[in-house]
């Protein structure tokens, strides 16, 4: 019975489902953190009459035809790229990006990743880099005798000295946009890679090119809505119940089935 296996991919998918909303809510209070949606697609459809069949000699046509569906499959667990509200921390390393458009960071391995979490910090020798000691891109280094420092919102980033009037230029912060962000790979601490589907990064300044402008002393909050994860996490369970009632009613027919003599 086609039910079982139909039901059963039924089952997974709201499974499927359950698992992004979890990773939402887990993330609702990671810093940057764009919220996911699963998506999904219907399965193959056995023909057993053709829409548009001739069955007479006079060319009468079936106008619908008999197409059963075998069931659900998932094709993406597709990226929210709303913004997230911008919450202020009074941290001269943290940024947040108003608009469009990613830091960019040198892994270890020597490649880049891309990145919204903008809470960087200053490693020992004073480059700046991310909670996981990754360099900023370019790379800027702060001097042990700087006394505040100050990010523009394009980027420039100045450094204000004791025994100076006027602050000392040490850098530029630029931002990389996508043609497709969604393409993106999520590898996580917040960092993305560049892929075939996301195209190649445009590297600008802040302000330029579409990009958005950075903020200092400031970080974007999760784009996650508890309530609507949760709205979503009940429909979830609902699906999932008429699923698994689907496989107990084909498994008492079957048993039905069994008992004829």
């Amino acid at each position: 019975m086609r039910a079982l296996q139909i039901a059963a991919t039924g089952m997974s998918a709201q499974q499927t489902r359950v698992e992004v909303i979890s990773n939402n809510l887990a993330n609702m209070s990671t810093t940057g953190y764009n919220a996911r949606r699963a998506e999904f697609a219907d399965l193959m459809y056995q023909q057993a009459t053709r829409p548009g069949t001739v069955t007479a000699n006079d060319g009468t046509i079936i106008p619908a035809g008999v197409q059963l569906g075998l069931g659900v499959r998932p094709t993406a667990v597709s990226v929210n790229l709303s913004q997230g509200s911008l919450t202020s921390t009074g941290g001269d390393l943290d940024l947040a990006i108003d608009g469009y458009g990613y830091l960019e960071v040198t892994m270890p391995s020597g490649i880049s990743a891309y990145t919204r979490d903008g809470g960087l910090k200053r490693s020992a020798d004073g480059q700046v880099v991310t909670s996981d000691g990754y360099p900023l891109v370019p790379n800027i280094t702060i001097p042990d005798d700087a006394r505040t420092i100050a990010i523009s919102a394009d980027g420039e980033v100045y450094a204000y000295f004791a025994d100076q009037v006027q602050p000392q230029l040490l850098g530029q912060i630029t931002l990389a946009g996508f043609t497709n962000e969604k393409g993106l790979e999520a590898i996580g601490s917040n960092l993305f890679l560049e892929t075939e589907a996301s195209g190649p990064p445009a590297v600008s300044t802040p302000g330029l090119d579409g990009l958005g402008t950075v903020r200092q002393g400031y970080l974007e909050e999760s784009s996650v809505d508890a309530v609507r994860e949760i709205t979503e996490l009940i429909k979830a369970q609902r699906g999932y119940e008429m699923n698994a009632k689907v496989i107990t009613a084909a498994d008492e027919m079957l048993a039905a089935t069994t008992q004829v003599r």
